[in-house]
């Protein structure tokens, strides 16, 4: 398993970045009043079972926000 520690970025005075799992951004979502649809949940789980890359996700979502 890979140790976690100090991001080469931020020991040259970069910024950290990291990933938020699902259940954590619902937590710091909800401290900021946002709910996810029963229709975003949805289209979530469906992207987990069909295995989507992020990339994929991402242009699902915006097909899905289309207009015309």
């Amino acid at each position: 398993m890979k140790k976690r520690g100090i991001s080469p970025n931020a020991k040259k005075g970069g910024t950290v970045s990291g990933i938020v799992g699902r259940k954590a951004f619902a937590k710091i979502s909800a401290v900021e009043g946002i709910r996810l649809t029963p229709e975003m949940k949805r289209r979530a789980a469906e992207f987990d079972r069909k295995g989507l890359s992020p990339e994929e996700r991402r242009r699902a979502i915006i097909a899905a926000h289309r207009k015309g």
